[in-house]
């Protein structure tokens, strides 16, 4: 198969809207201002825009969205085409370092989201140019921070299960971007104390796991939901890369369990669930 990361995030749209955690989003409800002003980072194909527009969150806006590969913001521009013009959008595919330093100093954002971005990221590093761009009292809204638990049944071997689970988390916690640490296996329990040691206010916390499953009754044909068959085969191709030439796998044994994984999706039998956390928080400073 060739693999397409914006067909990929499609996919992933309804395995999202089932995970977000409900708590967490109903008070994202509650707390955003009347005419907020966003900014969306790392915000792919533009899928939360839409959910927030199609689950009437906001009907008067200006939404700021930013990506930084190209052919994400020109599948937004499509998806989001719809949206009411009451809804001012503006996209860009910008490196998000250097939109921040384009925008030093002018705090002109109601409201940050982050969505399945910030476990990609140096949080540490990163969190605090982000909070540059937020008004004093603005609101935050982190989705989908991953937080150390990927979960494939049925078991193929125990042991080799475990291992390559433990050595995928480890490519997470290694990963350099142009040289600099970019990624955290357990964002989202971490995320407790860099927000707080930074001074935001955690307003509501709550898990959001990925939890795809065959359902026949609903999908008859493939068994999967929507085009979560996709998402799975491009989960599982993302595991395959990962681990390639790890030293640490015997590569004939790992590809044959690839395979397996993959036999596994065409016959509706995988169940794939990984553990996230959700935040909404307020910056501090009057609104």
């Amino acid at each position: 198969m060739i693999y397409d990361f914006p067909h990929y995030l499609s996919a992933k749209k309804t395995v999202d809207d089932r995970a977000l955690n409900a708590h967490v989003w109903q008070m994202l409800r509650q707390n955003l201002p009347a005419q907020p002003n966003i900014l969306e980072v790392g915000a792919g194909i533009g899928t939360m825009a839409e959910r927030l527009a199609e689950q009437e969150f906001i009907s008067t806006a200006t939404y700021t969205a930013i990506d930084n590969q190209p052919e994400n913001i020109a599948t937004a521009l499509q998806r989001l085409a719809p949206l009411p013009k009451t809804i001012r959008l503006s996209l860009e595919a910008v490196d998000l370092f250097d939109f921040i330093q384009q925008k030093q100093g002018q705090r002109q954002w109601d409201v940050l989201i982050a969505h399945a971005f910030l476990d990609l990221m140096d949080v540490p590093a990163t969190l605090p140019q982000l909070f540059s761009l937020l008004k004093p009292g603005g609101l935050f809204y982190f989705s989908i921070n991953f937080d150390g638990v990927t979960t494939l049944e049925p078991t193929i071997d125990p042991a080799l299960d475990a291992q390559i689970e433990q050595l995928y988390h480890q490519t997470m916690d290694e990963r350099l971007t142009d040289g600099q640490p970019s990624g955290d296996s357990r964002s989202g329990r971490h995320m407790f104390s860099h927000l707080r040691q930074l001074g935001a206010t955690i307003l509501a916390a709550g898990s959001s796991d990925w939890v795809v499953f065959a359902q026949p009754n609903e999908h008859p044909a493939e068994g999967y939901p929507a085009d979560e068959k996709y998402f799975l085969q491009f989960i599982v191709e993302t595991m395959h890369r990962a681990l390639a030439t790890h030293p640490a796998l015997d590569q004939a044994q790992f590809a044959r369990w690839i395979a397996q994984r993959q036999a596994q999706i065409d016959a509706g039998e995988l169940v794939y669930i990984a553990h996230q956390l959700d935040f909404l928080g307020r910056w501090p400073g009057e609104q």
